[in-house]
């Protein structure tokens, strides 16, 4: 009767929610699968360098980059020169040295240059929507990988819980088999016990190995050490997620992330045009300038009673015109390959615009077939718990053998394995379901 008992404490343990250990320890509290995102937006690498390039684009978007402001610039030099000349002529400088120093400030401002300016605000303001999208598009795509890893270190968890109550009972059956022997019992039982222990022992190692390796891939993703403690939920609901077909077909079309950066890209493609056109019209531009120099020249010949010093003041404004009347062509195939990378752009935001809807068709269809999937491994899980109490009944009073328990023992453990899989596949399918159609509600 005591061994029944012990037997059923332990079944207990089976037919509850598997935990695992790591999680039952004072003090400790798991991280929620909310908190690993907010985690990961903070600290993830991938998602700070994302979000660094597309602060580089939005800072192209000034006018100083398109071409609308005008240009100053300021130069300066200072020179020294010493001449040594030996000569009949009564003209001669004798020993020399000339000094001098100038500075001078250029102004030059573009008026028109064929609209180019315009054209390249217009790209700069796409360019940096893009960056946006881009940047958007990565973030989901890597809340969807931190989210992935976190389902992913449940399921180990539940895993390794599954087992360990598998080898709790084997412990158990191997215990009282060693005492059976000692006491004269059969030497194939104690065996076959003994064997079953062993294996289920082997097997936690095995799924203790693959809970470490997820916790550690999943701290990368976090940006954190990968040998930093971590402790997850025990469980993740699976959440109903009703919607027709047509709703998410539209919401994909209007919300996707990748599907707007190749709208956006198509946009910036168009503007190139505009910007390659410009190289058709003249260019007028504003000049202007002021100079001061001064120079001054000391020698040793009689001729020359003192120093010679020079001080000026320059300075001067004009217009510059300018306008090509041929470079082989270059212009014309330049607008040509802009418009081609147009055409190239508009196919590939097509092609992207049919790949989204039919991975939303796929998705949908992934999710439904998942969820069924899970109700069936549900109703096996059941029938395996109550065989398992059942073959107990009988293995307690010798209507079967030990094989016969091994065999229903392990059937819960497939059913208990089956189940927890279906579950994770289904919040897959869900999360990239929800990715596709821009709806990260966790």
């Amino acid at each position: 009767m005591k061994s029944i008992i012990t037997l059923l404490l332990l079944l207990g343990i089976v037919f509850s929610p598997a935990q695992s250990q790591d999680n039952t320890s004072a003090g400790d509290t798991p991280m929620s699968i909310g908190q690993a995102i907010r985690i990961a937006l903070e600290q993830n690498h991938r998602i700070r360098i994302a979000r660094v390039n597309a602060d580089i684009a939005r800072n192209n978007t000034t006018r100083g980059s398109a071409g609308f402001l005008p240009t100053l610039d300021a130069t300066g030099a200072l020179s020294l020169a010493r001449s040594e000349q030996e000569t009949n002529s009564p003209f001669s400088f004798g020993t020399s040295t000339t000094g001098g120093g100038s500075a001078q400030i250029n102004l030059n401002w573009t008026i028109f240059d064929g609209f180019r300016m315009f054209a390249e605000q217009d790209r700069y303001n796409e360019l940096a929507s893009l960056g946006d999208y881009q940047s958007r598009a990565l973030t989901e795509q890597t809340v969807v990988s931190v989210v992935r890893a976190y389902l992913q270190t449940v399921q180990q968890q539940q895993l390794l819980g599954v087992l360990r109550d598998a080898l709790g009972i084997s412990r158990v059956r191997y215990q009282k088999a060693e005492v059976r022997r000692e006491l004269g019992g059969s030497a194939t039982e104690y065996l076959n016990a003994r064997i079953a222990y062993n294996t289920d022992s082997s097997t936690v190692l095995g799924q203790e190995l693959a809970l470490d390796i997820a916790k550690r891939e999943l701290n990368l993703l976090l940006g954190r050490e990968a040998s930093e403690a971590l402790l997850v939920e025990s469980e993740v609901l699976l959440p109903g997620y009703e919607r027709p077909l047509p709703t998410l077909l539209a919401m994909a079309r209007e919300r996707n992330a990748d599907l707007r950066a190749a709208e956006q890209t198509l946009r910036v493609a168009e503007s190139s045009i505009t910007v390659s056109r410009s190289a058709f019209f003249p260019r007028l531009s504003i000049f202007a300038n002021y100079g001061y120099s001064d120079r001054l020249v000391s020698s040793n010949s009689p001729r020359f009673d003192e120093d010679i010093s020079t001080q000026s003041l320059d300075g001067a404004v004009g217009l510059n015109l300018s306008f090509n009347l041929f470079n082989g062509f270059r212009n014309v195939v330049d607008v040509q390959n802009a418009e081609l990378e147009r055409h190239a752009t508009a196919l590939a935001f097509d092609e992207a615009r049919q790949r989204i809807d039919a991975l939303v068709r796929e998705q949908h269809l992934t999710l439904q077939t998942r969820r069924g999937i899970v109700e069936l491994e549900e109703q096996n899980l059941d029938a395996a718990r109550r065989n398992l109490t059942l073959q107990l009944e009988r293995f307690e009073t010798g209507t079967i053998g030990s094989l016969e328990f091994r065999d229903a023992q392990l059937q819960l453990v497939r059913a208990e394995t089956a189940t927890i899989v279906a579950r994770f596949q289904a919040r897959i399918a869900l999360l990239e379901l929800q990715r596709l159609i821009g709806d990260m509600t966790l």
